[in-house]
């Protein structure tokens, strides 16, 4: 299949981070977090195309674990709360180092690249639950004055 293929097999949209999405999961069962209760879990598919190659540097408030199914591999760009800035593929050639799937705990910076290939096509389980109101886009003064020391990699992520 090509990306075109897939996103109408899917039904996915365009995503406010970059590339497209759509929410297959949310469950019945809610927490209370701080703000307002969540769901316990959410999952949705992402995709990464040639056309809309990076995914917006962002933190969530929950973990988020990536799996990928399709296509190219994705490179995320993470940086720990501690500042540690962190490059791993999520793809098919293990011999290569690439992964299957990556967990990014809740507080970390995560971008996100499209590595190779025309689409990249990933499932993310997110707990407790997605919304909105738990992301926060990254802006480039705050990023560079946060994290002089990786500006240079940072940048194309952030507006």
């Amino acid at each position: 299949m090509n990306k075109n293929e897939v996103i109408a097999a899917l039904q996915l949209e365009p995503h406010v981070e970059g590339g497209f999405y759509r929410r297959t999961y949310t469950a019945a069962h809610q927490i209370n977090k701080e703000s307002s209760p969540r769901p316990l879990m959410s999952s949705i598919y992402y995709m990464l195309t040639d056309d809309s190659p990076t995914g917006r540097l962002h933190r969530n408030r929950s973990d988020i674990l990536h799996y990928w199914h399709a296509g190219g591999a994705l490179r995320y760009w993470l940086i720990t709360p501690e500042g540690e800035l962190r490059n791993i593929v999520l793809g098919p050639n293990l011999a290569a180092g690439e992964q299957l799937q990556l967990l990014v705990p809740g507080g970390w910076w995560k971008a996100t690249e499209l590595a190779r290939g025309g689409f990249g096509l990933l499932s993310e389980a997110v707990t407790p639950g997605f919304d909105f109101a738990d992301m926060t886009l990254a802006r480039c003064a705050d990023i560079v004055a946060a994290f002089p020391q990786h500006a240079v990699v940072l940048r194309k992520f952030c507006e």
